[in-house]
């Protein structure tokens, strides 16, 4: 399996640099993870510091990895022990061919806690706090208003599948979140959005998209249209509703 063959290699090639943990988050956390279309979300705790030596042995590692299929789906987070804790400080982080800076949200250390899975070493627990309830909540809301909210706007992002998908799943997932305080995975998600009021031909779409079925959908300028006029006033509702 191409998958466990990554992670296999990975995790060879960080032995050096002495991982006292890796986990994966994500669908391959979660239990919805779809080889050739899922990303490969890792978090790694190196003993530190991260120097600028340390650095370019991480790049260099990502690098060589690209013979590997599906490498450039394989993003990581790299925190020390005394970096993980801080929820605000952001971290080293190779995704998209490059190293940016990111911090591991609440969201991301929530699923860590809740269905993280151990790749090597010590389990989530041993170096990151729980969430407060309160805390998790906020921080959906926050970006449900403050990032998909006003994306909904910039009309040409809508016509693109990624758009479509993560749009309409994210708010399925943060409505559970601040309706009943639990994370659910993409594909609960999916099932949650009829219920929701979410347009019927657009959700299966989405479906047949993204588990692989054959069928007719709906223009990339419809379906930007449906998205759009539904999750507006949904978002709007949402926020309102937990202010």
């Amino acid at each position: 399996m191409p998958t466990e063959a990554l992670l296999a290699r990975f995790l060879d090639d960080l032995a050096p640099l002495r991982p006292l943990a890796v986990w994966a988050h994500g669908s391959l956390g979660g239990g919805d993870y779809q080889e050739g279309r899922s990303d490969l979300d890792l978090i790694a705790i190196l003993p530190g510091p991260l120097t600028p030596a340390a650095l370019v042995r991480l790049i260099a590692l990502h690098r060589r990895l690209r013979t590997e299929p599906l490498a450039g789906k394989l993003h990581c987070s790299y925190l020390t022990p005394g970096t993980a804790a801080d929820p605000a400080r952001s971290h080293p982080t190779w995704a998209h061919d490059g190293v940016r800076r990111r911090p591991v949200t609440p969201v991301t250390r929530s699923e860590l806690h809740a269905f993280g899975r151990v790749l090597h070493g010590a389990p989530p627990a041993a170096y990151l706090p729980s969430v407060p309830d309160r805390e998790l909540r906020d921080f959906v809301a926050a970006d449900q208003r403050d990032f998909w909210r006003p994306a909904v706007d910039k009309e040409r992002l809508w016509t693109r599948d990624v758009w479509v998908d993560l749009g309409l799943l994210t708010f399925a997932r943060a409505t559970v979140t601040l309706r009943d305080g639990r994370l659910i995975t993409k594909r609960q998600a999916l099932a949650e959005l009829p219920a929701l009021g979410a347009p019927g031909e657009v959700v299966e779409d989405v479906t047949r998209r993204r588990y692989g079925e054959q069928g007719p959908g709906p223009s990339p300028d419809r379906r930007a249209r449906l998205t759009r006029a539904y999750l507006g006033p949904a978002i709007d509702a949402l926020v309102a509703g937990y202010s």
